[in-house]
């Protein structure tokens, strides 16, 4: 089952379960569209593999199958956001 993590690991935008802007791979890297569109051209940065659109889980499945609440961040050379 996959996780609906909740955010891009480039930008940090948060990307709520029905976040139509999503994009993951196959190993659950997960990318709002603006970064995997213009920063990496729709691949992976950590594995190669296409970043596609994110399935929404339906409202009433989010109650026994909630979407993760960890964050997670990389730094990636193609990355935007200001340093801390």
């Amino acid at each position: 089952m996959l996780k609906l993590k909740p955010n891009c690991e480039c930008c940090d935008v948060d990307l709520p379960p029905d976040s139509p802007v999503a994009r993951s791979c196959s190993f659950e890297c997960t990318f709002c569209k603006d970064c995997a569109e213009n920063n990496f051209c729709g691949i992976c940065p950590n594995c190669g593999g296409e970043l596609l659109r994110r399935p929404i889980r339906p409202a009433d499945k989010l109650v026994n199958f909630p979407a993760s609440t960890e964050r997670f961040v990389k730094d990636h050379s193609e990355c935007t956001r200001p340093k801390p």
